[in-house]
């Protein structure tokens, strides 16, 4: 399998699969996160964002960009 260059300040390697088995998971962290009130600031250096982003650079036609994300979540939340 391909792997991703590991995240700065993560340790482990994520295959492409592994980072898109888990996109779903990323996407309810940073939605949690928004209902939390947190700052885009403080969202942009969590592991949910360095992976949405990473899937983004790596598969752009299949996912969208992390900023993309917050503004559609932070919409749907109100």
């Amino acid at each position: 399998m391909t792997s991703v260059k590991p995240v700065t300040g993560v340790s482990q390697t994520l295959t492409i699969g592994e980072l898109e088995a888990n996109y779903s998971l990323y996407c309810k962290a940073m939605r949690l996160l928004l209902k939390e009130g947190k700052a885009i600031e403080m969202i942009k250096r969590t592991v949910c964002w360095s992976r949405l982003e990473q899937l983004h650079t790596c598969l752009p036609s299949r996912y969208k960009s992390p900023d993309y994300l917050y503004v559609v979540l932070k919409r749907d939340i109100g």
